[in-house]
C-alpha cells in the first residue's frame, strides 16, 4: 500500500512538473518597475531683441539733420542752410592728415573760403570722442594754421554714426534741397600727391561745380582716407 502511494505521489509531481513546462503564458512580474518621469525639456531663453542700428546716409537721399555746437557755443543746425550747398567735413586737430591738409600749401587753407565766395557753406565736424570735448584744442589748431573754418563739435558720436563718417577727412556735399550728392575722400591725393600719370582733382569741388551746373555729379562716392 505505501509503495502505490509513493508511485501516485512521484506520478502527481511529474504531471505538474510537465504541466509546467507545457505552460507558454509571460510569467506576471512581482512587482511592477515605476518608470522614471522624462526630462523636461530645456527652454530656450528669449532672445534679445537687437537695438535699432543707425544707417548712415546715403547718396540720392536726404541728409541727416543735426544739431551741434560750435566752437562759441552757437547751436547749428543743418536745416538753417537749406537752399545752400553744404559741405561737411569730419575733422580732429590730432589728426596727421588734418594737420597736413590745412598747413600752407594743403589743400584746405584755400577750398574752404574759395567755395565759400561762391555762396557754399564748409562746415568741419569734430566726432572724436576726447578732442571734440577740448574747445580750447580746436581753437588753438584753427589760430596756428591760420584758417578760419567753423568746426562743430559732435562729442558722442551721434552724427558721425548718422553719416558713416569713417576718417578725417570724411567729406560730404549736400545740394540745396538737402540731398546728399557726394561723400568719400577729398581729392585723389591721400598722400598729398595724385598717382603717377593722374591729374590731381577735388573731388569736392568737382561735385560743388555740377550741382551749381544743374548735371549729375558723376563721381558721387569714393573711399575716404585720413
Amino acid at each position: 500500500m505505501k509503495r502505490i502511494v509513493c508511485m501516485t505521489a512521484i506520478a502527481a509531481v511529474g504531471l505538474a512538473l510537465f504541466s509546467n513546462a507545457m505552460d507558454t503564458r509571460p510569467a506576471t512580474p512581482a512587482a511592477t518597475v515605476a518608470q522614471e518621469p522624462k526630462p523636461e525639456a530645456k527652454k530656450e531663453p528669449p532672445k534679445e531683441e537687437k537695438k535699432d542700428e543707425v544707417k548712415a546716409a546715403e547718396v540720392g537721399k536726404a541728409a541727416p539733420d543735426f544739431e551741434l555746437a560750435d566752437l562759441d557755443g552757437k547751436k547749428v543746425k543743418l536745416s538753417d542752410y537749406k537752399g545752400k550747398i553744404v559741405v561737411l567735413e569730419w575733422f580732429n586737430p590730432d589728426c596727421p592728415t588734418c594737420d597736413r591738409i590745412y598747413s600752407k600749401g594743403g589743400p584746405l587753407t584755400e577750398v574752404p573760403e574759395r567755395l565759400k565766395k561762391d555762396g557754399v557753406v564748409w562746415l568741419a565736424v569734430n566726432s572724436d570722442g576726447a578732442t571734440a570735448k577740448e574747445v580750447d584744442k580746436n581753437k588753438d589748431f584753427l589760430k596756428e594754421k591760420k584758417v578760419s573754418v567753423p568746426v562743430l563739435l559732435d562729442p558722442t558720436g551721434k552724427t558721425g554714426k548718422a553719416y558713416g563718417a569713417k576718417s578725417t577727412p570724411h567729406c560730404f556735399v549736400i545740394d540745396e534741397k538737402g540731398v546728399l550728392r557726394y561723400q568719400g575722400a577729398l581729392d585723389n591725393a591721400p598722400s598729398g600727391k595724385p598717382k603717377e600719370g593722374e591729374a590731381l582733382v577735388n573731388y569736392v569741388e568737382k561735385a560743388v561745380g555740377e550741382i551749381k551746373a544743374a548735371k549729375p555729379v558723376t563721381t558721387s562716392e569714393t573711399k575716404s582716407y585720413g
